[in-house]
Parts: C-alpha cells; structure tokens; sequence
C-alpha cells in the first residue's frame, strides 16, 4: 500500500529556539533528563543569554541559523477518523506546530557560583 503524507501548518504556530551544549549533563539519579528542570535561562540586559545549571553558570551566544527547523507531530487517523473526515485511509498526516530560527550556544566551560567568601583572617 502506497504511504500518502500530507502536511499543514498549526494555527498561532510557535517559535522554539534550540539549545546547545558542549559537554555531558548527567541526572543527579537514574531517572534521565525527560520531563525534569534542567536549570534557569536569564536574558539580561546585555543580551547575552544565561544559562544557571545548580551550582554552575554558563554564558552562550545567539546564533541565527541559515536554514530554519520545522516541528512536526505525526498523526496517523484511525479508519473511523477517515471516514469521518473524508481522508483515504493509511494516509499520515504531519502538523507544523513549531519553527526554529535561532539557537542559544554555550561553548565556554560552566563557572561554580561561589556564594559565601570566607574572609581571610
């Protein structure tokens, strides 16, 4: 059977900004990265984006890419949905729900943040 896609674009459709980092970031326990806070991303007024991972501070830099990405959310219609919607069936349908033009690079090695100095006495 021939594979049929068709493709159409979300309404309000969002703009993401990918992030890249050098180097490893490992969960503090065995459950992964997904669906947990990975750290807090300031704009200050310079507008050098930073990125506050624990303990540590990152500095990255906005780069504008020369080819955009698309996210896509692949939907396959049960037969009941074709024919209700009037779609053959086994045709897979993508919905364009994101672009991303920029993305945020952190190249430079994290720096603790120190809190407390203890003075010399």
């Amino acid at each position: 059977m021939e594979k049929i896609w068709e493709i159409t674009r979300a309404e309000g459709l969002a703009e993401w900004v990918l992030m890249e980092l050098q180097g490893e970031i490992e969960a503090r326990y065995s459950t992964g990265l997904a669906g947990n806070l990975l750290g807090d991303l300031h704009y200050p007024t310079e507008g050098i984006p930073v990125l506050i991972v624990g303990q540590h501070i990152l500095q990255g830099e906005i780069i504008h890419l020369e080819k955009s990405f698309v996210v896509l959310v692949k939907h396959t219609p049960r037969e009941q949905d074709c024919d209700e919607l009037g779609h053959q069936t086994g045709t897979t349908r993508y919905l364009v729900t994101a672009l991303i033009k920029h993305k945020i690079l952190f190249k430079t090695r994290p720096k603790p943040i120190i809190t407390n100095v203890p003075k010399k006495v």
